[in-house]
């Protein structure tokens, strides 16, 4: 990619803003980060010190009043402004760019594709976790036949945090879109039918564990796709005891892999893509093969490839610039968004729902 780099404006610098969004924009051929908006002093001179060329604006309304300066909308703000901010920065002219989940319903979802679509923008959706490094392997294994045929797929996404921390994230209130079923489901749930396809019916249990907790912390999602591959999913922020990150069982041999990908807390420290980027030790490979534990030392160890967030804004601006497709579209990310709600009627209704 050559000439101008597209110039960005970022909405929000939290975690999302601050770790992931920011850090890998600014890693990326093509895009240049112009703008932060944010309120917080704090963050404000946070990302001033991180990227001493940026622009800062207190709020959205600032950053879209000057919206011909900008080729990129990128939100990154809490889960209730998703669908508003990017309503906006398409009826702007502007293309965006939203961090899971895209909306708080899959209506909403395919509300703002069909906007996206009418007026020729893209509206791509930040799941990260495609990039992760053992998902990355589990494809090439499947992709290679390694396992036979997939007959389950259980997937944790679990933590061990006995103390609620407070925030939009652990709120009660519907309006926030809060809870680790739309926070950490979303990336399972993405995961999942990514590898294995469409959704035939989900069966769900939500838990609130954790004294002073006000939304989920301890979810369980089953799904049977209509490929007949069954996943078991979890989420969890209570789990004091942590599973394999994947555990996949085929007709020819399973795969099991602990650990999360690394890349989160390489930016979490600070550091950015480069040589040797979302590599790990081989002690943490996972292992292949059948009849035996991972754990005793059954089946072989299989090189985890390297985790690679800063392929998503690779694609994001090679989308812009020459027209590739959209790494992640809102309508897969409404197709996720389908097995969510579903999800949460399950739970509630203590039922299995068909889709």
């Amino acid at each position: 990619m050559t000439g101008t780099p597209l110039r960005v404006g970022l909405v929000g610098y939290g975690l999302a803003g601050s770790v992931f969004h920011a850090p890998l924009i600014a890693a990326t051929e093509g895009l240049a980060l112009d703008t932060v908006v944010t309120s917080n002093p704090e963050r404000q001179q946070q990302a001033r010190a991180e990227f001493p060329d940026v622009r800062l604006a207190a709020t959205p309304d600032e950053l879209f009043a000057r919206a011909v300066e900008l080729d990129l909308i990128v939100v990154a703000s809490p889960n209730k402004t998703h669908v508003p901010l990017a309503t906006t920065a398409l009826e702007a002219g502007l293309p965006v760019v939203v961090d899971k989940p895209v909306a708080g319903t899959a209506a909403e979802a395919r509300e703002l594709a069909a906007l996206a679509e009418e007026r020729e923008l893209l509206l791509s959706v930040f799941q990260n976790r495609r990039w992760d490094n053992d998902f990355l392997t589990l494809r090439k294994l499947l992709n290679e036949g390694e396992l036979g045929d997939v007959w389950r797929f259980e997937s944790r996404f679990e933590r061990w945090r006995p103390k609620p921390k407070g925030g939009w994230r652990e709120s009660g209130d519907p309006a926030e879109i809060g809870g680790l079923l739309y926070d950490l489901g979303s990336h399972v749930v993405d995961q999942a039918l990514v590898l294995f396809g469409p959704a035939a019916s989900v069966y769900a249990e939500t838990d609130i564990r954790r004294p002073g907790a006000e939304t989920d912390d301890d979810t369980f999602i089953a799904i049977t796709h209509t490929s007949g591959v069954r996943s078991h999913l979890y989420v969890s922020a209570t789990t004091a005891q942590l599973g394999p990150r994947f555990r996949v069982l085929g007709s020819s041999a399973g795969y099991v892999k602990y650990g999360l990908d690394p890349q989160e807390a390489a930016l979490r420290d600070g550091l950015r893509p480069g040589p040797g980027w979302g590599a790990e030790p081989e002690s943490l490979w996972g292992r292949v093969g059948s009849g035996e534990s991972p754990v005793t030392g059954g089946g072989r160890a299989e090189p985890t490839l390297p985790g690679d967030y800063p392929a998503y804004y690779a694609a994001v601006a090679k989308a812009l610039l020459e027209g590739a497709p959209n790494p992640v579209t809102a309508r897969e990310a409404a197709a996720a968004l389908d097995v969510l709600e579903a999800a949460r009627r399950s739970a509630r209704e203590k039922v299995t729902v068909t889709l």
